[in-house]
């Protein structure tokens, strides 16, 4: 019975919590949202673009 009122306990403060946590409005969403793809787009190109080269400069090495 302490583990489950301990549970209750916490429930209840995090509940208290999100309260208190500033939300952002829904064009900030979108626009932070909108940020991260874009940057995870381009990260991910730029990985992929190394990844390329440096293959293809692994197979000219091994190659000869």
């Amino acid at each position: 019975m302490k583990l489950l009122k301990r549970l209750g306990q916490y429930l209840r403060e995090v509940r208290m919590e999100l309260k208190r946590v500033q939300w952002p409005s829904r064009r900030e969403f979108v626009v932070y949202t909108g940020m991260v793809i874009f940057a995870v787009v381009v990260f991910g190109l730029l990985f992929w673009g190394l990844d390329t080269a440096f293959l293809a400069l692994l197979r000219l090495v091994i190659s000869n």
